[in-house]
């Protein structure tokens, strides 16, 4: 099983050169504690009966096989199964594969806008990208794709499958969607897109409450957020607290997840790397300024929430900096590097594994989250009207003292507003509830502060 490049997981992208060494992040620095160097590993010397294995089961197929296959075929097929051995993530990439591996970078691309990762000849929906066709579509996080055009999904032909994802925009394609906690799988036509991702969108959810959603993390993600978080402030004034939509977000660049992180953090370690090779053992520190000005931050994941924002969401949790809500992340704690062989073939091989500030690797675990939050969606509840809600409602009741006359306002507390977030995105309405307890908490604490 691996992980796809319909979008980048990869972590880490490396210039053709050594491994790790061209990482153009602010803030890095060797760790302070790098792992032993491969050189002081003990000598493994190949097995010549393990060549003269290959060599012969090598023959074998190119003779027996039911169809001729040719030689560069199964140098490939020889390739890509040692590097698939390895992990979900190593690959061997072709020209097609840096092809889409660049795109993937930048947000633009022809397909669907999803996630996928090969598990046991299935492909499994890490995660679906925002106002894409398969977003539009209901695709869900834990979703599988069965069928691909009306042919089942196996692992005889799981390569072509994945493939088949990708392709022209305003082509068709028909998928058979098996929802997580379902047992019967689901007929979409979908149409593929010209996939332009917007990675970052601001807005605010009610006056000094501020709304960041990332879909991934590309290239520009970073300097995005700076810019748009700082017109929304430009515009409306300081905000009280920002919730963080890292939901359903599959990750992208390392150097994107410690740009973000940094944006709200005035110092502290952001995340480091550990790895075999020197140059792999990395430690990323947040630089003094903080977009918010220490304003409250409420984070929400779940177990879409993978690589590059779930650096993100330790980051900002072992500092302190934020309260994660929500589901527990998927778990990808782990660095690829792509390594060129030569101006059209290159591996994207695993060479580190990642940390949390607090020294936590979270491969295959995940982030637990402060508040958990079960995926629920809540609907207005139906109540006959009633004659006499209030005091105001009472026959010859005394007026207020203020004189406020404005039926309106006195019926206006906001729990409409309120429930229309809530029955619109449940996660979210109880996300800004708690930021609003932190943002009256802090508003004391400066309060005591100043007398």
């Amino acid at each position: 099983m691996r992980f796809s490049s319909l979008t980048l997981v990869a972590l880490l992208l490396a210039a053709p050169a050594l491994p790790l060494q061209a990482l153009p992040a602010k803030g890095a620095k060797p760790a302070a504690e790098p792992a032993k160097a491969a050189s002081a590993a003990a000598p493994d010397a190949v097995d010549m009966d393990d060549i003269r294995n290959f060599s012969r089961v090598y023959e074998m197929v190119r003779q027996a096989y039911v169809e001729k296959v040719d030689n560069k075929t199964l140098m490939k097929a020889a390739i890509s199964g040692m590097l698939t051995g390895l992990d979900p993530h190593s690959e061997y990439l072709d020209k097609d594969g840096l092809a889409e591996l660049s795109e993937d970078t930048t947000g633009q691309y022809g397909g669907l806008g999803i996630e996928v990762l090969q598990v046991d000849g299935t492909l499994r929906i890490v995660a679906p990208i925002d106002d894409t066709p398969a977003s539009r579509a209901g695709i869900k996080p834990g979703d599988t794709i069965v069928k691909i055009d009306g042919t089942p999904v196996d692992s005889e032909n799981i390569d072509d499958m994945f493939k088949k994802l990708r392709g022209d925009p305003g082509s068709k394609i028909v998928l058979s969607i098996l929802h997580e906690k379902s047992d019967k799988p689901v007929d979409m036509s979908l149409v593929r897109e010209r996939i332009s991702v917007t990675s970052v969108k601001v807005r605010e959810l009610e006056p000094g409450y501020a709304y960041v959603r990332l879909s991934q993390f590309q290239d520009d993600t970073a300097a995005d957020l700076e810019k748009k978080l700082g017109e929304l402030v430009k515009k409306n004034g300081a905000q009280r607290g920002v919730v963080l939509d890292l939901r359903s977000n599959p990750g992208g660049l390392l150097t994107a997840a410690v740009g973000v992180s940094d944006e709200f953090l005035d110092s502290g370690t952001i995340v480091t790397t550990r790895g075999r090779l020197q140059d792999a053992n990395l430690s990323f520190s947040a630089h003094p300024g903080d977009l918010l000005n220490g304003a409250p931050m409420v984070v929400l994941v779940d177990n879409g929430t993978a690589s590059a924002a779930e650096i993100v969401s330790g980051a900002l949790k072992d500092n302190h900096r934020a309260l994660i809500i929500g589901r527990r992340t998927f778990g990808k704690g782990v660095v690829q590097t792509v390594l060129p062989l030569d101006a059209e073939h290159a591996v994207k091989i695993t060479t580190a594994r990642y940390y949390t500030p607090s020294g936590t690797s979270i491969q295959a675990e995940g982030i637990k989250p402060d508040i958990a939050l079960a995926d629920l969606a809540v609907n207005k509840a139906d109540s006959a009207a009633s004659l006499i809600g209030s005091e105001a409602d009472l026959r010859n009741h005394l007026a207020n003292e203020d004189g406020s006359k404005d039926r309106k306002a006195i019926d206006n507390d906001g729990s409409a507003e309120n429930a229309e977030l809530a029955t619109k995105d449940y996660a979210l309405s109880q996300a800004l509830n708690v930021l609003k307890g932190l943002s009256l908490n802090r508003g004391k604490a400066v309060q005591t502060a100043r007398q």
